[in-house]
């Protein structure tokens, strides 16, 4: 028994699908999103880093709610329903695409993206996606690895740093 506990270890360890990707831990990234108050929260190093604001999922096409990963990212993101070319000024997702894991989907159908609409941000109007500001996404962006996790909540009177210490972020 002892033999074979420690071939599965062996195995595992030098196994190359174990781990997955980046493994974060407390003190690394962590985003938080309130959907009631249309903002996402920034917590890096055991603090909280920024917030900034963001449109969420209409009624219909809400943004999911859980904990999820980012697991896709992508600059000046192509726009597959309108077969939009990346970088082009009518492009609805903006500079920057990070995706997420929600509902078994593969990152390509909920995200973090900028915006070509700026004046709709702090409004329900997205199809579930979390949009931001250009500048802010390019922000997040650079300082978002992948693997990163991050909580949607539904949360009214949100209190970032508690939730943050809940999940292990700071």
């Amino acid at each position: 028994m002892r033999s074979l506990c420690f071939f599965l270890l062996t195995v595992l360890a030098v196994s190359p699908i174990w781990p997955l990707g980046e493994n974060p831990t407390v003190g690394d990234p962590f985003l938080i999103v309130s959907v009631s108050d249309k903002q996402i929260s920034f917590i890096h190093e055991s603090e909280v880093q920024s917030t900034y604001p963001i449109a969420i999922g209409k009624d219909g096409d809400e943004t999911p709610i859980g904990l999820f990963q980012i697991i896709v990212k992508a600059k000046n993101p192509y726009y597959r329903k309108l077969n939009i070319e990346g970088g082009s000024p009518e492009n609805p997702l903006g500079s920057r695409w990070m995706g997420f894991d929600a509902n078994n989907t593969d990152g390509r159908i909920y995200g973090i993206h900028g915006t070509n609409r700026p004046d709709l941000i702090g409004k329900a109007v997205t199809a579930g996606c979390i949009r931001m500001a250009n500048e802010h996404v390019e922000e997040l962006f650079q300082q978002i690895p992948l693997g990163t996790k991050m909580l949607i909540t539904d949360t009214t009177d949100l209190e970032v740093v508690e939730l943050a210490k809940e999940y292990g972020a700071i």
